[in-house]
């Protein structure tokens, strides 16, 4: 509330989407500062305290089933709020693009759990995601904000937050305008034209390049929803945006589509990790990955010698290198601290 009157709705939704200013609230909240779960937790807090018609500020969804429910939401505070119904669409549209995108468009082995959306009076709205990685069991958050949208599909992130994947495949990336415009084209031909070719691909005979370089190759989903591009062949998208938006378009008709434009027309998608940012040496409980002590010492050291070398009153240092202490103890005993 004091942020609110002191700075405005749209600059608490311009912190919020922020990846070191959301970590931060949730620390000075008191929440789990190294895991995924400062994610669910904060946002779950800030819908249960914060009161839309009080503030001017909505929370909706959340974890697991209340994720689902968050068109639901919007529609029911969007009208206490006195929005307009093109408003309402417009804010059900960007929570809907935001999900499939981080579903479909951008691949990375993450399942979202996890679905925030944030929204004013005055129309700007922000997303607070995760998705899972069964396998390896970590997490990755995603950021969204409507001041830095310029399209849902070209770029759209104002960060995510994970462990780098290397090799992801990114229909988001600038580099993939090439691909996503021939995925639109082979999308707007018949399905049956296009079963020909990937068909034609499925010869058990014939091996991938990646059998021979020992890169990262696409590989061709055979079980695609035909039924989807049927559905996209009768509505004729004019863009990639209108195309992912299709119901049924989804994570392996996109990874089809992109092969194909690749083999057929020569425009590759990107592979490049779209992720922004990352824990440095993990966390106590091995959430989200081991904490490396030799190599966590290492940048302490490092810091250290930074502020003995650098240009500082003796004041000045000295405060510096209390706190640095302080934090190496706090990284080394984790259980001493109250």
């Amino acid at each position: 509330m004091i942020m609110i009157d002191e700075f405005g709705k749209d600059e608490l939704l311009r912190r919020l989407s922020d990846p070191f200013w959301f970590q931060s609230f949730g620390c000075v909240l008191g929440f789990d500062w190294h895991s995924s779960g400062v994610t669910t937790v904060t946002t779950a807090v800030l819908k249960s305290a914060v009161d839309p018609e009080e503030t001017g500020i909505a929370v909706c969804g959340g974890k697991g089933r209340h994720s689902r429910k968050t068109l639901e939401e919007i529609c029911l505070i969007g009208d206490k709020l006195g929005l307009s119904t093109a408003k309402i669409d417009s804010l059900r549209y960007a929570s809907r693009m935001g999900a499939k995108v981080d579903t479909a468009a951008v691949q990375a082995g993450y399942a979202l759990y996890h679905h925030c959306f944030i929204f004013t009076e005055n129309g700007e709205w922000i997303i607070v995601q995760q998705g899972l990685n069964a396998e390896k069991k970590v997490a990755r958050r995603f950021h969204w904000a409507s001041e830095s949208v310029n399209s849902f599909v070209v770029e759209p992130h104002k960060a995510i937050v994970g462990v780098e994947e290397g090799n992801v495949l990114n229909m988001t990336a600038r580099e993939s305008e090439g691909c996503r415009a021939a995925s639109v084209d082979l999308a707007r031909e018949p399905p049956a034209k296009l079963r020909g070719s990937i068909v034609s691909m499925k010869d058990p005979l014939q091996q991938t390049l990646g059998g021979w370089t020992g890169e990262r190759m696409l590989v061709m989903p055979w079980n695609i929803n035909w039924k989807a591009l049927e559905r996209a062949y009768n509505a004729q998208p004019k863009n990639y945006e209108e195309l992912i938006g299709l119901e049924g378009v989804g994570p392996t008709t996109v990874k089809g589509l992109a092969l194909i434009s690749e083999l057929i027309y020569g425009e590759a998608p990107s592979w490049r990790d779209p992720v922004k940012y990352s824990f440095a040496f993990g966390g106590k409980d091995g959430v989200p990955f081991p904490v490396r002590r030799r190599e966590m010492d290492e940048a302490i050291e490092i810091l250290r010698l930074a502020t003995e070398s650098a240009k500082l009153g003796d004041k000045e240092r000295q405060g510096a290198l209390r706190r640095l202490s302080e934090l190496e103890r706090r990284s080394r005993f984790p259980d001493s601290i109250p």
